[in-house]
């Protein structure tokens, strides 16, 4: 990471005093955004407390997470910093309290008059983008999602969705120093640096498929697949028995979505005590669901980053990388060599329940913003 545009700071979560060890590292500043991603064995409410002293003047915002990315690759049990130079970025956040009663037509002129705020304020920055976290275990990220497209027009928007390591128990998010579950913050921001929205995926879908025919689309939970008992219809298709699937065999033997020409992972979190399936991601009654595979996940990781390297070396990689992908390196002992790719191409960012790309809520992806140098011409395709 360039910290001629943006600082980066990591320590243990079991630091004492991290918030000032943080501060120490990433520098004088100032910064116009703070972004905090904390491992739940932190003291995550003593991080919040203290992150507003510690950079006077800048937004705050970050989550929990589901293991972090610090620079050197996958980390665990650590508190990563990101701080937005203020020269070259600035922004605002807008934190969503409840989503429960999620209300898109008010969060949508909300987030406009934000735009409107910096394009008057700040329009010598002319790259604009949003970044969101919301808690992973709320199930309203794709009514989030969904509710956000109207207001962010063309503007890229990319996010991830809060972890609790793989303990499923408690996910939050904040801005400055409120502290919630069920709440998403939105990152505004504006930049002198040119960026680019990537999602990466190495799943390919095989011809296997299964109709869900019982679900709770609100709880996200499928209770019946073919008419049969969900996790005793999904483990004979993947030829399995019903007591030894787990959270590796979702990542092994991922479902997926078609959505026109593309298939999108509906990941499952895990097996209820129920036998019923509980997913990361929307799921409804008469959804055909197609059984893929993970195929080289350090290949295709490679090819991927060396692909951002054009048409210049980002000075940052920001990225929302689903557990799912960590969870099948550590099983599949890559750990090492992904986390080596993630050094060489100074990647930074935190391992997800879900990711968010434009209107979209999403799973089994790496998600996430390129920033390149000011003045470097960057297309402006989107995945």
């Amino acid at each position: 990471m360039d910290e001629q545009y943006m600082a980066r700071a990591l320590v243990s979560a079991h630091e004492n005093r991290p918030v000032e060890r943080l501060a120490a590292s990433l520098g004088p500043g100032p910064f116009s955004l703070v972004l905090l991603f904390v491992s739940p064995e932190a003291d995550v409410s003593e991080v919040v407390c203290n992150a507003a002293h510690a950079w006077p003047g800048a937004k705050i915002a970050g989550c929990t997470t589901a293991g972090e990315i610090s620079g050197d690759g996958y980390d665990e049990e650590s508190i990563v910093a990101i701080g937005f130079l203020a020269r070259h970025f600035a922004a605002e956040t807008l934190l969503v309290q409840d989503l429960s009663k999620l209300v898109a037509s008010e969060l949508s002129e909300a987030l406009l008059h934000i735009r409107q705020a910096l394009a008057r304020d700040h329009g010598h920055l002319p790259h604009e983008f949003a970044l969101l976290l919301v808690d992973g275990l709320s199930a309203r990220e794709d009514e989030l999602a969904s509710a956000l497209a109207s207001a962010t027009g063309a503007m890229p928007l990319i996010g991830g969705s809060a972890g609790d390591g793989t303990h499923f128990r408690e996910t939050l998010v904040f801005d400055g120093t409120r502290l919630l579950a069920n709440a998403a913050v939105i990152s505004v921001m504006r930049g002198a640096c040119p960026l680019r929205p990537f999602k990466m995926d190495h799943i390919k879908p095989t011809e296997r498929r299964m109709v869900v025919t019982e679900a709770d689309p609100a709880a996200r939970i499928v209770r019946r697949i073919n008419a049969e008992p969900a996790v005793h219809e999904y483990a004979r298709l993947i030829g399995m028995e019903p007591e030894s699937v787990n959270t590796l065999t979702f990542a092994i033997h991922p479902l997926t979505v078609r959505m026109g020409e593309r298939h999108h992972v509906r990941a499952i979190q895990r097996v209820l005590p129920s036998g019923e399936l509980l997913f990361f991601s929307a799921i409804d009654e008469g959804m055909v669901l197609t059984i893929a595979q993970p195929h080289d996940l350090v290949g295709h990781l490679s090819a991927e980053l060396q692909s951002l390297r054009e048409p210049a070396d980002p000075v940052a990689v920001l990225a929302f990388d689903c557990i799912l992908r960590r969870i099948e390196a550590q099983e599949r002992q890559m750990t090492g060599r992904v986390s080596e790719l993630l050094r060489q191409h100074r990647v930074i960012g935190f391992s997800t329940y879900g990711e968010q790309i434009g209107p979209m809520h999403i799973n089994h992806t790496m998600t996430g913003f390129a920033f390149y140098p000011p003045g470097t011409v960057v297309s402006d395709d989107t995945p």
